[in-house]
């Protein structure tokens, strides 16, 4: 496994968010020059799911043991596939792979989070060094597993006030009186495309469907009351929570998938600007799939007097495959790569299993 004296640490970051709109891997090249990290991305692809075994994930809170773990060793051998293509041109230097996985529970509350995707048959298939499991020891620690990006951003994106990721959920980093905070704010994409589903499409593209409906102010204030908005973090959201508070309210409603999606467009804004400071200038690096919705963006700063700040598209879509690569790469050089501040564990400490050829 590559040590602390290479000069460049390479690794390939593999990340599926709870859309299951694609596997994201980065190949990723890191050094340290001093105190300070630097990376470059040196490639970058999203492989699309094969509808069945998309619909196997999908469904995969409701399997059986046993046919969950046939899932976890079947998404393995997909992850490794998809990477051994991804890298067939690539001279593999002293690469690492480092796979989040994809979610199937996550109820930190009892100290259970699920990411299945078997390191051990992507090791095989890449004969590569593979760090999985990101969360199980942050979760036996007392923390909430999540959100683990945040390390990244005070490293690799500190030059910015505010880190903000609009995916399943939003989550949200920043400095906080010499501590690094982070929280899952409120559902984000898991809702709009369910919602966008309604209308037979995987995603609202541009945030048009949501733009053409109207506010229901009842639903928003709903919404707005829901119990998690008043805890305070380390907090963190999952599946679960959003089946059990946020669809039965959305499904009260007989208002058109369009009025229900220009309503959560402007919940999840209210809620963002909830977290912002109240002072001006500020600015906040914003990505994932939903920084390419323009409603939502143009409804955020409606809600915000924060400058928002759009990255390029490589770091819009690539950036949480870049951080798990960078924190793969920590691991490897057995350095921290989860804070206590942000899960609320008892210490901070160095996550992931290793599975090596």
């Amino acid at each position: 496994m590559p040590g602390k004296n290479l000069k460049y640490h390479y690794a390939v970051g593999v990340m599926s968010g709870t859309s299951l709109d694609g596997l994201d891997m980065a190949l990723c090249r890191f050094s340290k020059n001093g105190v300070n990290w630097e990376f470059e991305i040196k490639g970058y692809k999203t492989a699309s799911y094969p509808k069945k075994l998309k619909d196997s994930l999908i469904l995969a809170p409701r399997l059986s043991g046993f046919d969950l773990t046939c899932l976890h060793k079947e998404y393995g051998k997909f992850i490794g596939g998809q990477i051994k293509k991804f890298m067939a041109d690539k001279v593999q230097k002293e690469y690492i792979v480092a796979c989040h996985g994809h979610t199937v529970f996550h109820q930190p509350e009892k100290k259970i989070t699920l990411q299945i995707g078997c390191g051990a048959e992507i090791a095989a298939k890449t004969g590569m060094t593979v760090i999985t499991n990101f969360r199980d020891l942050d979760v036996a620690l007392g923390g909430q597993g999540a959100p683990l990006v945040p390390l990244g951003d005070k490293v690799l994106f500190g030059n910015y006030n505010y880190a903000l990721n609009l995916g399943g959920f939003a989550n949200i980093s920043y400095e906080f009186r010499k501590k690094y905070i982070a929280y899952d704010i409120c559902p984000a994409n898991i809702v709009l495309n369910a919602l966008s589903a309604e209308r037979t499409m995987p995603y609202d593209k541009d945030g048009e469907l949501a733009r053409s409906g109207k506010l229901i102010i009842e639903l928003f204030e709903q919404l707005e009351a829901l119990d998690y908005y008043r805890k305070k973090p380390p907090k963190s959201l999952g599946r679960e929570w959003v089946e059990s508070n946020v669809f039965p309210l959305l499904n009260n409603y007989d208002s058109s998938p369009e009025d229900k999606l220009h309503t959560f467009t402007h919940h999840i804004c209210s809620q963002i600007n909830k977290c912002l400071s109240k002072s001006n200038n500020k600015t906040i690096l914003v990505t994932g799939g939903g920084a390419l919705n323009k409603f939502l963006i143009e409804t955020l700063r409606e809600h915000t007097e924060q400058k928002i700040i759009i990255p390029d598209q490589e770091i819009i879509n690539y950036k949480e495959a870049l951080i798990f690569a960078f924190l793969g790469v920590l691991r490897s050089r057995h350095e921290i790569n989860t804070l206590a501040s942000v899960t609320g564990a008892t210490f901070n400490h160095s996550g992931g299993s290793l599975y090596m050829v």
